[in-house]
């Protein structure tokens, strides 16, 4: 390797590079002129002695070197991230002053139907608060500072991570009445299995426990397969078939008619999560327990009824 340690830039560039495909189209994501990109890319190459893409008709094609490193900018990327974020709690203030970015992570339809309102309450009163919302089904990583807030749908078994329970929420089966409408409505798991189900493509625990309340449906029993918690709400509100809803988002929708609710309950238990050291930030303090008070007031429409 040569002398000259290569700085986070080069390394920026590169990964920009390899997620985008071209010199191009990273100088336009990353705000640099191409022929910028192409020399933090030559100037890393001479760096470290390696040749990280060799160019053809096809363009830029990235070598077994860059592959490999690619994971490694993609954790200097993440640290970076987390740094700036650090940097800017040391700006935070008490009160209507506090300021600074907070990273939450979430999935999408928690992400997408329940927190906007939380977090538009938030910025209300906190106008300096930046919020950056991911929403994926994967866990982030707190212990690597992907994110700094976390709601999961499973305990966190981390010590390093300050954690509380939200509580259950309940999980049905719902439909549009106009697919009831239809097909009518089943009065037993037999009829269940004889109308559109949707659900997950790749099979997880969550989908394993589905599997066993509804008495084992495989998944060829599945009239549309999707790993995407909205495309299956979206689904079941056209009226597709029969799906997995929230019950608490399907109480403010009356277009979503629950369907064999004795039969089927499925309890998600809730958690807040982030990492201990961010206790004592003042911001991110705020924004969990702002999502602490929100998310418990919709657990509390969206819990197993007690029969």
């Amino acid at each position: 390797m040569a002398s000259d340690d290569p700085g986070w830039e080069l390394f920026r560039t590169f990964r920009g590079v390899m997620k985008d495909g071209s010199l191009s189209a990273a100088a336009r994501s990353l705000g640099l002129a191409q022929p910028t990109v192409g020399r933090h890319v030559a100037a890393l190459e001479r760096s470290l002695g390696l040749v990280l893409f060799t160019r053809s008709q096809a363009g830029l094609m990235p070598t077994e070197a860059a592959h490999a490193l690619l994971p490694y900018a993609d954790g200097m990327a993440v640290t970076a991230a987390a740094l700036q974020r650090m940097a800017s709690n040391q700006g935070d203030r008490t009160g209507a002053g506090i300021k600074g970015t907070v990273r939450i992570t979430a999935s999408e339809v928690i992400g997408v139907e329940v927190l906007p309102p939380i977090l538009a309450r938030l910025h209300e009163q906190h106008p300096g608060l930046v919020i950056e919302l991911v929403l994926t089904s994967r866990v982030q990583d707190l212990l690597r500072r992907e994110a700094d807030i976390a709601v999961r749908m499973t305990a966190p078994k981390h010590e390093a991570l300050v954690a509380r329970r939200i509580g259950h929420i309940e999980v049905g089966l719902h439909a549009h009445p106009d697919y009831l409408a239809r097909h009518g409505t089943p009065r037993t798991e037999a009829e269940l299995r004889t109308h559109a189900l949707i659900a997950f493509d790749e099979e997880t625990p969550f989908i394993r426990s589905v599997g066993k309340a509804l008495g084992g449906p495989r998944r060829d029993a599945f009239a549309l397969r999707t790993d995407s918690d909205l495309a299956q709400l979206a689904a079941i509100r056209a009226g597709y078939g029969i799906g997995f809803c929230q019950v608490g988002l399907a109480r403010r929708d009356p277009l979503l008619v629950r369907v064999l609710r004795k039969r089927f309950s499925l309890p998600l238990d809730t958690w807040l999560a982030m990492h201990e050291d961010l206790r004592d930030s003042p911001r991110c303090k705020l924004v969990f327990q702002a999502l602490a008070d929100g998310l418990s007031a919709y657990a509390v429409n969206a819990s197993p009824v007690r029969r």
